[in-house]
């Protein structure tokens, strides 16, 4: 049977020096799924990466592969990062654990900001990404599809989204406490993607004087520049935006800096040394930390503003526990289910097995018995297989009851198999349609 195996870090356990280094955008995504599945071509892997996790969600084949050593080498080949980098920041988990932080993650109970919706389109973006690898497979596709499901429920029906304090409002907040108003300030945005857009928001909201967009796609750079009223602005001149801005929001997907301290130094004297404020919110960074030592720049990157966001989660006990209620419940159907999908099999082979042998020894006696009549005969029938029903009732139902499991449903069904040698019979059983199962009351009439 399939082993559910993660493997991932994120703002809790690696900081952005870490996280940069493992992170993968979009091209490198695709090449990595591809590289996975030449590798371990019986398996299954969904990938996910955004500024604030690197996780790889894999359903091992028979022979177990990739285990949690292999993934590790997996990301540092891929990434030419030696694992000593990152080995120390990960945390690995294993089948029910698997679920619950996937359902977790996708209900942003995981998330830096609590209740945050853009997390739900990144667990779906990384399993439409899988699927179109060929590799969400029988195990991963439908946890995917359930998990995604958790999510909408989580925010439809809890108020986990309302109120909550993002690294958009937290930018704005550190803004306030360097400049006292915003009608003769300049914002520039490097790069056009979603969380420019959110950061972006509230400094329209403030009042800034001037709005810059600068992006290597000139088409994307004018949408959001529509979008709020702005200018677009080429990005091969960036130096000269600098120049100008007061304030600089920065989200790029390049692997390396695009702002350095030697870049900055050379703008000082054109700014006249006026404060800037310089928010990096990109995975890679797209601003050296050095730039930050500099007089009058104050730059803050992702882990900055999460020590803010994080002092609102104590506020938050009740929405937290909505949410959670839902997801146990979630995982306990969702575990139910793929465990009734892996035992259901083995269960109506063992109902088959045992009525065909009370059914043989029948017929053994009745040929000994010629003197017995037709209604004799059918209760004698009926009379083995209440008997086969309940020697089997009790060990079925608590297969059927997923709260008495504290294994993992392979170990189950293994332990079936040799115990009562399931695998004697013939493989037209095995390769046939799911059958109905016997029904639960012990007197039931089996197929």
């Amino acid at each position: 049977m399939p082993k559910l195996s993660l493997l991932g870090l994120n703002h809790t356990t690696a900081p952005l020096e870490v996280r940069e280094k493992l992170a993968f955008n979009a091209q490198q995504q695709s090449a990595a799924l591809a590289q996975f599945r030449q590798k371990f071509t019986s398996s299954e892997m969904i990938l996910i990466s955004t500024c604030n996790r690197v996780e790889m969600y894999a359903a091992t084949d028979a022979q177990g592969e990739p285990g949690i050593r292999q993934m590790i080498e997996f990301l540092a080949e891929f990434h030419d990062v030696p694992s000593s980098t990152f080995a120390d920041h990960i945390y690995q988990k294993a089948d029910r654990e698997v679920v619950e932080h996937l359902f977790s993650v996708a209900s942003s109970l995981d998330s830096m900001v609590l209740g945050e919706t853009q997390i739900l389109g990144q667990v779906r973006q990384a399993y439409e990404s899988a699927r179109a690898a060929q590799l969400a497979g029988p195990v991963l596709h439908p946890l995917f599809q359930r998990a995604i499901s958790v999510g909408k429920q989580v925010m439809h029906q809890t108020p986990l989204a309302e109120g909550r304090v993002s690294v958009a409002s937290v930018a704005v907040e550190y803004a306030r406490n360097i400049f006292e108003h915003f009608g003769d300030k300049t914002v520039l945005a490097i790069g056009a993607g979603k969380m420019s857009e959110l950061v972006l928001q509230g400094y329209v909201s403030l009042g800034a004087g001037k709005l810059l967009v600068c992006n290597r796609t000139a088409d994307k750079a004018q949408e959001l520049a529509a979008q709020f009223k702005g200018q677009s602005v080429a990005f091969e001149k960036l130096a000269e935006h600098l120049v100008a801005a007061d304030i600089v929001v920065s989200s790029t997907g390049a692997a390396h800096p695009i702002i350095t301290r030697t870049m900055f130094d050379g703008l000082l004297r054109q700014r006249r040394y006026r404060p800037i404020f310089l928010i990096d919110i990109a995975v890679p960074r797209d601003i050296e930390p050095a730039v930050g030592e500099i007089e009058n720049v104050y730059l803050y990157n992702l882990d900055d503003l999460q020590e803010v966001v994080s002092r609102t989660q104590a506020q938050r006990k009740d929405a937290v526990a909505a949410a959670r209620a839902i997801i146990n419940a979630q995982l306990e159907d969702y575990l139910a289910s793929q465990r009734q999908r892996e035992l259901g099999p083995a269960i109506q082979q063992l109902y088959t097995r045992y009525h065909q042998i009370a059914q043989e020894e029948l017929a053994r006696t009745l040929n000994k018995l010629p003197n017995v009549s037709e209604a004799e005969r059918a209760h004698l029938e009926d009379l083995a297989r209440r008997i086969v029903n309940k020697l089997l009732h009790d060990p079925i139902q608590v297969l059927r009851r997923t709260d008495e499991m504290h294994l993992p449903a392979s170990q189950y069904l293994h332990a079936l198999e040799k115990l009562f040698q399931l695998d004697a019979l013939s493989s037209d059983q095995n390769d046939s349609a799911p059958p109905t199962l016997p029904p639960d009351s012990e007197d039931g009439q089996a197929p």
